[in-house]
């Protein structure tokens, strides 16, 4: 009986140790990084890669307009607003990409996401409107503002192209997620 015990047992236990030995795969990690014009990028791969230095993660970081930001999410749509309105209005499209709800998205959806960033923080911005649940005259519900407080559902970007007289709209949808505020799609 012991002589089977053994022979059990020291194989099982030998797998155990092996397993234990075996490198377990890591988690893709965000390399954060300063490209030349002095930018934050954030990038899967090596910064060197993406023809940038390796930048130390830190609370604030300087940007172009001289502004300091904090790596902190919109805690609410005001918050989210002013960090879509302060990306645009200083051509960021990075800035822009930290308010965009990434979660889930392929690589090749990654880059088209941020090839329409990229133009949009090119166009000048006229607004940011929100988009409410059930207009009056879209589908016949009217809810006094006084009375029900909603919230909006999409944000509509109001910009102009190049001539700056033609108008350009642009629809985010709103997600919370952790309880911060995302636009997506």
């Amino acid at each position: 009986m012991t002589l089977h015990l053994r022979s059990v047992l020291i194989p099982s236990s030998l797998a155990l140790l092996a397993a234990c030995a075996w490198p377990l795969s890591a988690p893709a990690q965000v390399h954060r990084c300063t490209g030349s014009d002095g930018t934050a990028v954030f990038t899967d791969r090596d910064c060197e890669t993406a023809d940038a230095a390796t930048q130390a993660a830190a609370a604030t970081v300087d940007t172009p307009s001289g502004r300091i930001y904090r790596n902190v999410c919109a805690r609410n749509l005001q918050d989210l607003v002013y960090e879509m309105a302060s990306a645009i209005d200083s051509r960021d499209p990075n800035r822009l990409a930290s308010v965009y709800h990434w979660a889930g998205m392929s690589g090749t959806n990654g880059y088209g996401v941020m090839s329409r960033l990229d133009e949009l923080v090119q166009r000048p911005l006229v607004d940011i409107v929100p988009v409410m649940p059930g207009s009056a005259g879209i589908d016949g519900n009217y809810y006094p503002q006084a009375s029900v407080r909603r919230q909006p559902i999409a944000l509509r970007v109001e910009q102009t192209v190049a001539d700056s007289i033609t108008p350009s709209s642009t629809v985010f949808g709103l997600q919370q997620h952790f309880g911060c505020w995302w636009i997506k799609g």
